[in-house]
């Protein structure tokens, strides 16, 4: 009997019959467009969900809900999340639906600025600055 490989790395449903989803997972698709960003956060109000842009690089998902005393507060989602280089961060948009908060941040197609070496600024005897160990 010969046993095959995919059964060998990935064996039955019988043995895991659960699917391991960690509590604050975030769903990652890329478009041509944009890219999504969805979570699921459910029992929580639209209002209390906070999306953030640190340092024109990432994205933090949290959500603060007022605890026993007005002072108090306690987070229960907190998420932060790498944007991608062509990212257009005036562009954002989110959405709660149903318990799923979703972000959707549309790409910019700005081609890269590339750099040109006038032949002209180049110096006539070139300089050592280091020796090579």
């Amino acid at each position: 009997m010969e046993v095959s490989s995919r059964n060998y790395f990935f064996p039955s449903a019988h043995l895991f019959p659960y699917r391991f989803v960690p509590e604050n997972s975030a769903n990652w698709i890329e478009t041509p467009e944009s890219h999504i960003y969805s979570t699921h956060i459910p029992g929580v109000r639209k209002e209390e969900i906070i999306l953030e842009v640190e340092d024109s690089r990432y994205l933090i998902i949290r959500t603060e809900v007022a605890g026993d005393s007005t002072a108090e507060h306690c987070v229960s989602f907190n998420r932060k999340l790498r944007l991608p280089r062509q990212a257009n961060i005036d562009g954002i948009s989110a959405a709660y639906v149903d318990g799923v908060f979703t972000v959707t941040v549309p790409r910019t197609f700005a081609k890269s600025r590339g750099f040109f070496i006038d032949p002209a600024d180049r110096p006539e005897k070139p300089t050592l600055l280091a020796r090579a160990a």
